[in-house]
């Protein structure tokens, strides 16, 4: 290493000109385009109330301009800050020296300067919050006009519709008509927090209020079929559940296509139904069934499905323990743990048989083929096919001790 190199580089500093930096653009926050170059031209200051543009106000700016509150001010504050917060006012205002503020208070013309001024004083409806109708406004006893009110008021109209009416005396009397029967500034301009309910419970613009219990009634009456009734009480004698109960189950038919069987009497097409069945807190099961019709193959496949429900093993009752991997014919795919608050990344065929069982934490990856009945069939022996840590540490002759509610305060 040359000793002479740094001075060198002193002297050579002097002497040679500092080659100009390609400006490099940086992203606005505003939407104008951004001018590099300054204007020749001498532009015209946008001049503020005093007759002064923006630049004579920075440079004659003086610490007599900035004052101290004075008690009318205080007074118009103390309408939107309680007393705590004015007195954090206060000492903010104090801690601020008047003569820094007169030395600071200029354009900046730093490289990081922001390429637009604005007065945020001046509330911007479509950038800031839009200001609220007072809660004077509101009437809590509101309601809607009756369709004698509003006959009264079209009958009106028209006694009082000039002989050359035109469609603008329309339309004004449309504008100005109201549908409700109160304040009226709770109608033209109502306060954005406090709307009243203009309906009554059960009361709607096309049908009048109607007893609850009447309504509950109406929606809990079966519109089947008696096939249909008699497969429920079949399936309730084999499963045990009540009607309740499974209608309550989340059931879903993943695949669906016809099949073709060929006899000496030629082409036999029917429809095959693959579905699922899971109460959403550890049971899952899967159904097949085919039939001439596809809606008997669908409630076959769902029925079956509850019947082999079986309960599927979770870890904090929203993952699976550790990996694990299912094969079925050419397909193979891999379950995956997750932390909480991961989610079910996998493809829809295994995120509606996790939302079926309970399963909230997970990640998929299926190789090889994609065939749909295989990969839920996969994907269901893969489930059942997971190792219980208590059931081997009491093969191994050990004690499975859970720790986590010990340690770090149960957070773990």
């Amino acid at each position: 290493m040359n000793v002479s190199r740094p001075a060198r580089c002193v002297f050579c500093s002097f002497s040679r000109a500092a080659a100009p930096g390609a400006r490099v653009p940086r992203r606005q926050f505003h939407l104008s385009p951004v001018h590099w170059a300054e204007s020749k031209a001498p532009k015209a200051g946008v001049r503020g109330p005093e007759g002064k543009t923006l630049k004579q106000i920075t440079q004659n700016m003086k610490e007599g301009d900035f004052k101290a509150y004075t008690s009318e001010e205080k007074e118009a504050l103390a309408k939107h800050y309680t007393p705590e917060q004015l007195a954090a006012i206060e000492t903010g205002e104090a801690a601020i020296s008047p003569q820094d503020l007169a030395e600071q208070f200029a354009i900046r013309k730093d490289q990081m300067k922001l390429r637009y001024l604005d007065d945020l004083s001046v509330i911007e409806p479509g950038v800031d919050k839009h200001i609220r109708a007072p809660e004077s406004n509101s009437d809590p006893h509101a309601r809607l006009k009756t369709e004698e009110e509003l006959l009264e008021d079209f009958s009106r109209f028209f006694a009082e519709m000039p002989p050359d009416a035109t469609a603008v005396d329309w339309v004004r009397f449309a504008e100005n008509m109201r549908v409700t029967v109160g304040k009226e500034e709770s109608e033209l301009n109502p306060h954005s927090v406090l709307i009243p309910s203009l309906f009554a419970p059960g009361e709607s613009l096309s049908q009048d209020p109607q007893p609850e219990k009447a309504a509950t009634k109406l929606e809990n009456k079966p519109q089947e079929s008696e096939e249909a009734m008699e497969a429920l009480k079949r399936l309730r004698l084999a499963t045990g559940y009540s009607t309740a109960q499974i209608r309550g189950l989340k059931l879903k038919t993943l695949v669906q296509h016809s099949v073709v069987n060929q006899t000496r009497l030629g082409k036999v097409r029917r429809m095959y139904c693959l579905s699922i069945a899971g109460n959403g807190n550890g049971l899952l099961g899967i159904g097949e069934a085919k039939s001439e019709e596809a809606t008997d193959a669908s409630m076959q496949s769902i029925h079956r499905a509850i019947r082999n429900m079986q309960p599927i093993t979770r870890y904090e009752n929203r993952t699976i323990y550790g990996d694990v991997k299912g094969k079925v014919g050419a397909v193979e795919l891999t379950l995956m743990t997750r932390p909480p608050g991961f989610g079910l990344r996998c493809q829809h065929l295994i995120f509606e048989m996790c939302r079926a069982a309970g399963i909230h934490d997970l990640a998929a990856r299926v190789t090889r083929s994609r065939n749909p009945m295989n990969t839920v069939k996969a994907a269901y022996q893969a489930l059942m096919a997971q190792r219980n840590p208590e059931d081997v540490a009491r093969a191994r002759g050990k004690k499975l001790v859970d720790v986590r509610k010990v340690y770090y305060a149960g957070r773990t």
